[in-house]
């Protein structure tokens, strides 16, 4: 019996090659997200929020935002009359400005990998709607709609000011001018605003109502795996104040011996780490504070120095280094270079033997995600691999730059969910401890930035994806 065998990498600075995401199997054509809504409804931010979600956990999305494309068009803003619907010329512009953002679309769905793109606009008007289905229709893609109804005045208050007076449409404007002129803006929407109409009119149509934000939904007509996914998505963001708070475990007794994974305990440092984050909290008063452990003993005993409750979760522990569990770095490249090499190759996609890649990680996390965006005051105390990741779901990073983010020990990140992205903030407790940071190669060793891996007997083959993520071709 022959094989041949063909493990293709990218370097650095070369084009992704056979790279596929679990998540990439989720729906068979592109998805175009429609956000419907008066202004100041969170459509902007919901649009934002989804999008980061759905690139985590490694489906290819894009926002088109409406009003960057009319404001490419117009150049500079005056006032709310440019929305009045008997504003002729100006409705003219703005149909101009969605076709040629749904060109874009197309572009993106068609030509540079996406599979879904959230066309942000209003859309408040059954013409607009039937323009955009017809566009899914002749390009053969599926469609979900996302309709944010708010009618609490302070919610929208709150949102003109916290999002609009910042707008490029208002530079240099006062609070009070700026609530003035967006109020008479939505004034002019509400004019045509045709809600969608779950029992009659729409009632063929996939989407999901978002009511207040958050507190009702109506769902209709889920079509498959993705859909399902945004609706949980969305039915489990919240609009509320809070802090995310996150480090890893006091320095280990395998930190120190440069050694990966394991279950070892504290060291003298770790558990000076402990104590220094038990100041930390009572510093910043933060007695509502909810902590998350793993089930490793070493994010155990730096929550015992806390003195307060804790929850132990399986998900959160260290990713799985498999066969290399519990080596130092120099160890595994010499018991197993071609491992170490790939692992250079593709950080991200590569899994350890009998282990885990940091894709299957996200995969893993997602659960802890979910009831991040739905708790208040959460500190996480878990390890670097995971630190990453639920940095990168935060602060918006790519898979390429996840496996490398800096997650220092004896470091706390303070995330705060603002408008449209997340505050960081960071606290080093002052107290010393080993670097476990490995960069990012500088330069692959081999030509072209490719690396091939190839074993050959004469043989007929097959193609099959195996666990790496590489291209294997297999008898």
């Amino acid at each position: 019996m022959c094989t041949v065998q063909w493990c293709i990498c990218k370097g650095r600075n070369s084009a992704p090659t056979f790279k596929h995401s679990w998540a990439s199997y989720m729906t068979n054509s592109p998805t175009v997200i429609v956000m419907i809504g008066l202004p100041a409804r969170g459509k902007t931010y919901m649009s934002k929020k989804l999008t980061r979600y759905l690139n985590w956990i490694g489906v290819p999305t894009k926002v088109f935002n409406l009003g960057v494309y009319r404001r490419e068009a117009v150049k500079s803003y005056k006032s709310y009359d440019f929305f009045r619907h008997d504003n002729k010329e100006a409705m003219e512009i703005r149909k101009q400005c969605a076709l040629v953002a749904l060109e874009d679309v197309k572009a993106y769905l068609e030509e540079e990998g996406g599979q879904i793109a959230v066309f942000d606009a209003t859309n408040t008007t059954r013409e607009r709607r039937e323009l955009l289905l017809n566009f899914v229709k002749e390009n053969e893609y599926k469609v979900f709609f996302v309709e944010s109804i708010c009618d609490d005045p302070d919610v929208i208050a709150t949102n003109i000011l916290d999002v609009k007076v910042s707008s490029p449409d208002y530079p240099e404007r006062d609070r009070e001018s700026v609530m003035e002129d967006f109020l008479k803006r939505i004034e002019c929407y509400k004019v045509t605003y045709q809600p969608l109409d779950p029992d009659e009119h729409d009632k063929s149509l996939s989407f999901i109502q978002v009511i207040n934000v958050g507190r009702r939904f109506l769902v209709n007509r889920v079509q498959d795996y993705i859909q399902s996914k945004i609706v949980y998505y969305l039915m489990n963001i919240h609009v509320h104040s809070h802090s995310i708070y996150l480090c890893r475990h006091g320095e280990s007794h395998h930190n120190e011996e440069r050694r990966i994974g394991g279950d070892s305990e504290l060291s003298n440092r770790g558990k000076e780490f402990a104590a220094a984050l038990k100041g930390f909290v009572e510093e910043h008063h933060l007695s509502d504070l909810k902590v998350w452990t793993s089930q490793l003993r070493r994010t155990i005993q730096t929550a015992e120095e806390l003195g307060v409750p804790y929850e132990q979760w399986k998900i959160l522990n260290e990713i799985d280094a498999g066969v290399c569990e519990e080596m130092t770095y120099e160890m595994i490249e010499e018991t197993y270079p071609e491992e170490f090499a790939l692992r250079d190759q593709d950080k991200y996609h590569y899994r350890y033997p009998g282990g885990e890649s940091y894709q299957d990680l996200v995969q893993r996390l997602e659960p802890v995600i979910m009831e991040l965006e739905r708790q208040g005051n959460v500190l996480v105390i878990c390890h670097q691999a995971v630190m990453r990741c639920l940095l990168a779901y935060f602060l918006d990073k790519s898979a390429d730059d996840l496996p490398y983010l800096k997650c220092p020990l004896h470091t706390v990140l303070k995330l705060t969910p603002v408008a449209y992205g997340c505050k960081v903030d960071m606290f080093d407790l002052k107290v010393e401890a080993v670097n476990t940071h490995r960069d990012r190669p500088l330069v692959n060793q081999h030509d072209n930035g490719l690396y091939i891996y190839m074993t050959v007997c004469l043989s007929t083959c097959f193609l099959t994806w195996p666990s790496h993520g590489h291209l294997h071709l297999t008898q």
